[in-house]
């Protein structure tokens, strides 16, 4: 485990601080870990999110009732 500088108190429903008691048992692994671990990869998600976001700022928007119009169309729906 790495040395952690900062500390929070999380509150956590009692049927998801069991199940991570749990997985902690499990895997040998502290909670902080695995909460650690979860959060590390939620904010690596948003980052890709914003990635794709950004690449695609500059894609031409179509209104739901055009691209509903395209599918039937196309005999996509």
């Amino acid at each position: 485990m790495a040395l952690y500088t900062k500390r929070a108190t999380v509150y956590f429903d009692p049927e998801i601080h069991r199940i991570l008691k749990l997985k902690a048992l499990e895997t040998e692994r502290s909670i902080s870990d695995i909460v650690d671990e979860a959060i590390r990869l939620e904010l690596a998600e948003d980052a890709e999110d914003l990635a794709a976001i950004k690449e695609r700022e500059n894609e031409p928007t179509i209104t739901f009732e055009k691209l509903i119009a395209y599918l039937k169309a196309h005999g996509k729906i």
